[in-house]
């Protein structure tokens, strides 16, 4: 059994610190789970691009408000406590925190640990573990 606090992984090298947000990893590849889990923030104010081409997200917001629009088609989705969204095509997309937001992400396959987004917006198949 796993058994791990929100504040623990916050003062560990499981907190990852990016311009637009910053995210708690708190479940990892090395978990031996077949995914990952993580608690981010997403910063006020920041429009972030996005395109997870090597991973699938589901994404459920705990508090704060945003929206989320897909390149694909121009379509733009208010984001507030209580709702899911899931990219499960791969999709590309721009993420807007109107206020800070707190989010439970769930990413299969799972994150190793250091991973942050390149200039696509990609996060490596393969990331650096902590």
């Amino acid at each position: 059994m796993i058994v791990r606090t929100l504040e623990e992984c916050e003062n560990s090298p499981r907190r990852i610190v990016a311009q637009n947000w910053e995210s708690t990893r708190m479940l990892l590849k090395d978990d031996n789970m077949g995914f990952s889990f993580h608690i981010t923030t997403i910063y006020a104010n920041t429009e972030t691009h996005i395109w997870y081409q090597n991973h699938l997200e589901s994404v459920y917001c705990i508090s704060g408000e945003g929206e989320i629009e897909t390149l694909a088609d121009g379509k733009v989705y208010p984001i507030k406590p209580g709702t899911l969204y899931i990219l499960d095509k791969h999709d590309e997309h721009l993420l807007r925190g109107f206020s800070e937001m707190k989010m439970a992400c769930v990413f299969n396959p799972p994150l190793s640990g250091k991973e942050t987004h390149d200039k696509n917006g990609v996060y490596p198949v393969d990331g650096e573990p902590l």
